[in-house]
């Protein structure tokens, strides 16, 4: 499969998907702004149509409420009338009708997994879904069993109870050992996130496609929390220019926290803007392309590096601009579906980018020239509107110098009189240029990360090149 933003949603049709700019957006009336949908929330004004009351809906009910001025939509069980937030949805009405009268869940997951609808919808609660009692089968293990979170869309290789781990604990007078046996041969630091706060001691294993949760206070019962995304404050600890618009920030993990986030996968970021919680998704980068290409041994993790531009007219990034060093931003768990597998026995590496979709292609690219021994070109493509907008432009420069293995161009789609580099955006003449094979038969990977809109025309062109779907990976978060 490709991975790459779904097909279905926003549907093929929509405003969404017809709208002009790279971040698929409806044009908002005037006054139908975030900020506008904030004010509406706190003006005390009736947005549920109960006069404050919350109610239990059952399946049948839920269903009636299915037209624009009467939407109920259900998500993780709480059910919440969106018709007043029709006209400030971003992606447009019609996305909202499409889980009108019903569970949203999936739908919302698809796209807006990161986004605080709690927070968003505060005041469209109506109240939660009925529940049906369920019979529960009991079961006895000698260890206790974690219970596996299959990550979405995809398939599991086993039935989770062949590779659900186990874990025991003992203790001494001071010191609290747990065990968690996950029979696997082929873990790495990467797989295993832990965190310690306030007596609270929380473990997450990644093993295949199921991620596993203990969750225990310690004098406590065990405890066990799989909702939602997991989140821990992290110190701002430095934030340096890169470009006129977009810095490089350092955050410093807590002290009782191991997170290594993979290769090409994403973290969000989550601030309390004027009252409301705002979620963004970005791809952690490293500190410098330099240092000779390699990692230490032993790296310090507990600095995570995420860069940012900053819209001034956004909502999200100008206030996490403001932030001061020493203040704390919530940062969460990663997420994404990109393997290190993919870069093994690789030959020839591709990696078209533009603007902060270049974010995704920093540790790849480091990784690819570090570990894979039969890579024998790594190629970027990086698509921009001026020179001053290239990000990292002079340490690209100075690798492909250093490094006879990768080569960079660079894409200006405003270029000014004097750029004798190429021009243009996207299209099939320059990507068949780039992308072609050294030897016919060799093993490629093609990696394509900026607006949904490039993504998506970039991997219909491959497609049109020939490229099978195991040769592309397209990134949604940057």
């Amino acid at each position: 499969m490709l991975n790459v933003p779904s097909q279905a949603f926003p549907a093929p049709g929509s405003q969404q998907r017809a709208a002009s700019g790279g971040r698929n957006k409806v044009p908002l009336k005037q006054g139908r702004s975030l900020m506008d949908w904030i004010r509406l929330t706190k003006s005390g004004k009736d947005l549920t149509g109960l006069k404050g009351r919350l109610i239990e809906v059952t399946e049948e009910e839920l269903k009636k409420h299915n037209k624009k001025d009467d939407c109920w939509v259900c998500i993780r069980g709480l059910v919440y009338n969106v018709s007043p937030y029709m006209e400030y949805h971003p992606g447009g009405e019609d996305e909202l009708m499409r889980a009108a009268g019903s569970d949203g869940t999936d739908l919302f997951d698809q796209v807006h997994r990161w986004v605080n609808y709690e927070s968003m919808l505060k005041e469209c609660l109506v109240g939660r879904m009925a529940v049906k009692p369920v019979v529960v089968a009991k079961e006895n293990h000698e260890k206790k069993l974690l219970n596996g979170i299959l990550f979405k869309s995809q398939v599991p290789d086993l039935p989770a109870k062949e590779i659900s781990p186990s874990y025991d604990w003992f203790q001494t007078e001071s010191l609290v050992t747990i065990v968690i046996y996950t029979k696997q041969k082929d873990m790495d630091s990467e797989s295993v996130i832990v965190d310690y706060q306030d007596g609270c001691f929380r473990a997450e294993i990644v093993i295949k496609d199921y991620s596993y949760l203990l969750h225990t206070e310690l004098s406590h019962e065990i405890q066990e929390d799989i909702t939602g995304l997991y989140y821990r404050k992290c110190q701002l600890i430095s934030k340096v220019d890169v470009t006129h618009d977009t810095k490089l920030y350092c955050l410093m993990l807590p002290p009782g926290t191991h997170l290594q986030v993979p290769i090409g996968h994403h973290v969000y970021l989550k601030q309390t803007v004027t009252g409301t919680e705002i979620v963004k998704p970005y791809t952690p980068v490293l500190e410098t392309l330099h240092s000779n290409l390699k990692e230490s041994l032993h790296p310090n993790n507990k600095y995570i590096y995420i860069m940012i531009k900053i819209y001034h007219t956004g909502l999200f990034t100008p206030y996490f601009n403001c932030l001061q060093i020493g203040d704390c931003v919530s940062l969460s768990n990663p997420e994404g579906t990109f393997k290190k597998s993919q870069l093994q026995e690789l030959e020839e590496l591709f990696l078209v980018a533009a603007g902060t979709g270049f974010t995704p292609m920093i540790k790849i690219l480091n990784y690819a020239l570090t570990n894979i021994t039969n890579l024998r070109k790594v190629k970027l493509m990086f698509f921009n509107k001026t020179e001053g907008d290239i990000l990292w432009r002079n340490q690209l420069e100075q690798l492909a110098d250093k490094e006879r293995r990768f080569e960079v161009e660079f894409v200006l789609s405003e270029p000014t009189c004097e750029w004798t580099g190429k021009q243009g955006r996207i299209s099939l003449p320059l990507l068949s240029e780039f992308v072609k094979r050294s030897l016919e038969d060799s093993r490629v990977l093609i990696c394509i990360c900026g607006p949904a809109l490039f993504t998506e025309q970039g991997i219909r062109l491959l497609k049109d090149l020939n490229f099978s779907q195991e040769e592309v990976h397209g990134f949604t978060a940057y």
